[in-house]
């Protein structure tokens, strides 16, 4: 069964050892916006999805698509 592509960012930024707090930080935006678009909460931009991919060292598509994951 494949995983939510927002389960795959969790993973991501768990193996990375990345609180919420450290990916806001970085993406400059709250802890609460980040944990939003963790949880399906908040609609993600093209933009956004770019700069989180960007930390992973991943493009968009690897990280929000479940046909990648």
């Amino acid at each position: 069964m494949k995983q939510s592509s927002m389960n795959y960012l969790k993973e991501l930024r768990e193996k990375k050892g990345l609180s919420y707090e450290d990916m806001a930080s970085k993406l400059k935006i709250s802890k609460s916006y980040y944990w939003q678009i963790e949880h399906k909460n908040r609609r993600l931009s093209y933009e956004m999805a770019k700069e989180i991919a960007a930390i992973f060292g991943l493009k968009p598509d690897e990280v929000f698509y479940n046909e990648f994951n």
